[in-house]
């Protein structure tokens, strides 16, 4: 990747976020420069792993997924990251939740203000309002880059179309699923937010690193998966990084238990290995598909790198 200070593009779906600001007891814990990226771009996040997190949620707008009312937990948290490399500088990685009406003019923003994209794609079928992923990537001081990247954020949640709906989503903020079976299934466990179940396993078999830093999970190198609903009549979405030789195994895995595949992408540029994402979606009881995501799960590293 490039070593110049700018923001590139990378993929990673994130978690939703808790709102703007820092609390006292974050601000404890969150080093002193981060706390100033905390600042300036008015957002919150949290420090974990030697990891910054920004949350970037789209609170703003309500969401249904195939006449499916869902809630923002559920795939539309917007965030971007960064830890220190070897020279000092930070890397910085990130995706961008946008409407379709914003993609142009965040793009535009963020390239005036030297920053690169490497990655727009959707993470869904039947989506209504259409939603768009940007992926963002950078070098550089923690400051600098929260300066660069802030007159695109600002652009975002500026003007919500009438066809969003203009509101949060008006979905349950409980759930009914047993998430303790889920995770069983799955074989690992996950974290409550709202109604939402989300499972992530890091690829840490995956040696990945940038200007000395180690890519991460909380830096975007993940395995996911969100469900909703009841154990009955659940959905679920997620993302799958994979190894170039592990995409076709996995497709067939996703696809043999009835889940439906609707991107493969990069979310990185320039990377060794190369490191692509597929996103995929499915509706169903919860253990039918706790079990596919199970089956996908069990592709990664099986090939050598």
């Amino acid at each position: 990747m490039k070593s110049v200070i700018s923001l590139v593009g990378l993929a990673l779906f994130a978690l939703a976020g808790l709102g703007t600001g820092v609390s006292t007891a974050d601000a404890q814990t969150v080093p002193d420069d981060y706390q100033q990226v905390l600042k300036i771009t008015g957002k919150s996040g949290d420090y974990k792993a030697n990891v910054l997190k920004v949350n970037i949620p789209r609170n703003d707008i309500h969401v249904s997924i195939d006449n499916l009312s869902v809630p923002t937990p559920f795939g539309f948290g917007g965030w971007f990251a960064m830890t220190k490399g070897d020279s000092g500088d930070d890397v910085m990685m990130g995706d961008l939740v946008l409407l379709q009406e914003e993609v142009n003019p965040v793009m535009s923003a963020l390239l005036d203000h030297g920053i690169e994209v490497t990655a727009l794609h959707n993470h869904f079928f039947w989506e209504n309002p259409r939603i768009f992923y940007m992926h963002v990537h950078g070098h550089g001081k923690p400051a600098e880059l929260a300066e660069h990247i802030k007159p695109a954020l600002e652009l975002i949640g500026k003007s919500v179309p009438a066809a969003s709906g203009g509101a949060p989503s008006s979905a349950p903020a409980k759930t009914d699923l047993d998430t303790t079976r889920i995770a069983k299934i799955v074989g690992h466990d996950g974290e409550q937010n709202g109604a939402v179940y989300k499972i992530t396993v890091g690829r840490d078999d995956i040696k990945l690193k940038e200007m000395g830093a180690t890519i991460n999970a909380r830096m975007g190198m993940n395995t996911w998966a969100a469900f909703y609903g009841t154990n009955e009549d659940a959905v679920v979405a997620g993302d799958v990084a994979m190894l170039e030789n592990e995409v076709t195994p996995t497709l067939k895995a996703l696809r043999s238990h009835g889940l439906d595949v609707v991107a493969i992408h990069n979310h990185m540029i320039e990377t060794q290995p190369v490191v692509i994402f597929l996103h995929y979606w499915g509706r169903g009881s919860a253990e039918k598909l706790a079990a596919g995501f199970k089956a996908a799960l069990e592709q990664a590293g099986k090939s050598s790198q």
